[in-house]
């Protein structure tokens, strides 16, 4: 889902992908929760039934702790739950609008963009996996670029629809560029970023680790971050938004959900060794990539995302202002009315499991 005019460059799409799952260097190899013995950390409801569809995608949040830990099935024992794993942001986008994911992970981008008009989704956020900073971040390969003012007539490569993109958007603009005219954009995938910076396709990216790794190792330098753009006034998250159906069917599921994930950062911040593993177990890095990874990020408990700052306010107007500039790129055809944002912002399920 291309939200910008930028135009790809050919032949990349052909480019040989190169490989990135690497030795996860840990303790085990495999899921805890793969020979069935897993525990819910609190005491299981049994008579949730529910049948949830989730899309997760292989990034460093809490929903990778909770998948690999097995506590959705321990907790909720009788539902039916089904993990399917998407690439990015939009490809999850494009699943809600063919029905066939119930709740999943999205940047802020591909939710305000689900929000707005063609799409109008009606879906909802219900918990913010991680507030973005220097974990997104723009890299460069020639020296002589040392931020985004430097990318005129450069060739520059990241997922379309993500978060990244729209922080390459905004710091573009902020430096008077014009996307697809001065600079020239291309779409792809995180993994299919490597194999055109080895064949000298493109001149920076902006993208995540475990691609971002990979391209400083490969001599590249980040000169600009999802932080920076940020500070501008256009910050970005990983979101977790679901269906409005699902969400006013399911209660009882949200609710654990909602206490799973909480469970997940409070793993993060208090035993981030653990929650290193079960993140390297997903993502096929060592643990010692993924503790370097969690420092980009900011983890929010349930108590905190309630507030005001976050789903309790101002999140609604954050996807508005998103929204807004994804409008003067072209990406939407319409910005919806405030309301709309700010009623798809939903602190319900993270105010309840806070308290």
């Amino acid at each position: 889902m291309k939200i910008s005019s930028a135009l790809p460059v050919a032949g990349v799409a052909t480019a040989v992908l190169l490989a990135l799952t690497g030795c996860v260097d840990s303790e085990r190899t495999s899921s805890p929760a793969g020979g069935g013995q897993a525990e819910c950390p609190w005491t299981p409801d049994e008579s949730i039934t529910t049948t949830a569809r989730l899309a997760w995608q292989a990034s460093p949040t809490g929903d990778l702790i909770v998948k690999d830990n097995g506590v959705l099935e321990a907790c909720m024992p009788n539902a039916n739950i089904r993990w399917s794993q998407f690439a990015s942001g939009g490809d999850v986008v494009q699943a809600f609008g063919a029905n066939s994911v119930d709740l999943g992970l999205v940047g802020s981008s591909p939710a305000a963009k689900a929000l707005s008009a063609p799409l109008n989704l009606p879906v909802q956020v219900i918990w913010i996996y991680e507030v973005i900073g220097e974990a997104e971040s723009l890299v460069a390969r020639d020296s002589t670029i040392k931020g985004p003012a430097d990318l005129r007539d450069k060739t520059v490569a990241v997922p379309f629809g993500s978060t990244a993109h729209y922080s390459l958007l905004s710091a573009l603009t902020g430096a008077g560029l014009r996307p697809g005219v001065d600079v020239q954009l291309i779409n792809l995938a995180p993994d299919a970023i490597p194999a055109a910076w080895q064949g000298d396709q493109i001149d920076a990216a902006w993208v995540w680790n475990p691609v971002l790794g990979e391209l400083e190792k490969a001599g590249g330098k980040r000169v600009f971050s999802s932080a920076d753009t940020a500070k501008a006034g256009n910050p970005t998250f990983d979101l977790a938004i679901a269906a409005t159906d699902f969400i006013t069917k399911n209660p009882q599921f949200i609710e654990q959900w909602t206490k799973a994930q909480d469970w997940a950062i409070t793993k993060i911040h208090d035993d981030p060794k653990a929650a290193s593993q079960s993140i390297a177990i997903a993502m096929g890095i060592s643990p010692a990539q993924v503790s370097g990874q969690l420092a980009g990020y900011e983890y929010l408990a349930a108590s905190d995302q309630a507030s005001q700052q976050w789903l309790g306010g101002k999140l609604g107007n954050d996807l508005g202002a998103t929204a807004k500039f994804l409008l003067s790129q072209g990406a939407i055809d319409a910005v919806s009315t405030p309301a709309v944002y700010a009623d798809a912002v939903n602190a319900g399920p993270a105010n309840s499991v806070g308290k």
